[in-house]
């Protein structure tokens, strides 16, 4: 190579180098120059300039500036796609502005609750995903909403198994119930169908039932013995009862009178003209009473057979249960249980 060659040549590999290095510097090193994930969340109302205000404080100045750069010569300025876009460590502006710009959004671990009633499922959707509660919670009281799931305004809560799914932040309404719709035929594996279909009942029945048991206690060790004794109610045909035993369930008077934290019943409450109240309808309610847990479908499928009628509360207040096959011995055990109430102040 000549001197000559070589005084063209060192200077523009230079200048490739530096060119290089603050290409690197601008476009690939770490956006937030932080060592935790950063989340930010484009709804429906945001544009770029909203974008523009989200993605700032957590930047680098450099980075930010060569994000902007790159988004200006790109349709990101005019379309700005909704959803959670997570921002790691290490990620470079280049990176990031591609995420934006075509949509490469993270999905969130969705944990579905067991909760009392679909106004609180509403209410907790709407905090952890785009849609907006109030829509919901309308759409769970709209019969041609529900009908397109399988159910109806009294039985859509079963569709709903609660567990932790991974799912989009700004999924849609429609797709978040056909998800939780396909969720709910994965559970209702063979296994399940053919254990429901040996207590003659379907998904929605052990569904109620669940929710009734789950309503009775926290005690998942007990849930398949209570269980057992209102399957015994269910199933009891005699000449008292030709129609089936009532299943006398306090929680669905709670649920009939949308009154979660009565503490006790009295007589006066069973008298509510409602389908919930199975102290004067025999069988089960309409629906289920709340959302019910896993444990509680499961404990109903795999209950524990015996020949118990009754039960109540224990007086040491363990949460636990004392079962009778009489109703005599039943109201022994309810007397001991009133005083107990008593004895503390318990209205």
């Amino acid at each position: 190579m000549t001197r000559e060659l070589k005084k063209y040549i060192l200077p523009a590999v230079a200048c490739l180098v530096v060119l290089f290095g603050f290409g690197y510097y601008y476009f690939f090193t770490s956006f937030t120059g932080q060592s935790s994930t950063k989340y930010v969340y484009i709804d429906q109302d945001d544009n770029f300039d909203s974008l523009l205000n989200k993605v700032e404080p957590i930047s680098q100045r450099h980075c930010y500036h060569a994000f902007c750069s790159l988004a200006r010569h790109s349709k990101l300025t005019s379309r700005v796609r909704t959803g959670r876009y997570a921002i790691k460590p290490g990620m470079g502006a280049l990176v990031v502005f591609r995420h934006f710009k075509n949509g490469m959004q993270e999905p969130l671990s969705l944990t579905v609750p067991s909760v009392r009633t679909m106004q609180d499922l509403a209410g907790e959707l709407g905090e952890k995903l785009m849609v907006d509660s109030a829509t919901l919670a309308k759409d769970f009281t709209d019969e041609a909403f529900c009908k397109q799931y399988g159910y109806d305004t009294t039985t859509i809560a079963a569709l709903f198994i609660p567990n932790t799914y991974d799912i989009y932040w700004n999924i849609s309404v429609d797709g978040l119930m056909k998800r939780m719709q396909k969720e709910n035929h994965l559970f209702w594996n063979d296994d399940r169908m053919a254990k429901a279909n040996a207590l003659r009942l379907d998904p929605i029945q052990v569904t109620t039932l669940a929710s009734i048991v789950d309503e009775e206690t926290a005690n998942n060790g007990e849930k398949p013995m209570i269980a057992g004794m209102y399957y015994n109610r269910l199933m009891l045909r005699d000449a008292k009862y030709p129609e089936g035993m009532p299943l006398q369930a306090d929680p669905t008077i709670k649920f009939a009178w949308k009154q979660f934290g009565l503490k006790r019943i009295y007589n006066n409450l069973l008298s509510i003209n409602s389908p919930y109240n199975t102290y004067r309808n025999p069988g089960l309610p309409p629906g289920p009473i709340r959302i019910p847990s896993v444990a509680g479908i499961d404990a109903v499928l795999n209950m524990k057979h015996h020949d118990y009628l009754y039960m109540c509360a224990n007086e040491d207040f363990s949460g636990t249960h004392r079962f009778a096959r009489t109703y005599e011995e039943h109201l022994a055990n309810a007397k001991r249980y009133a005083a107990a109430l008593n004895s503390r102040g318990i209205k």
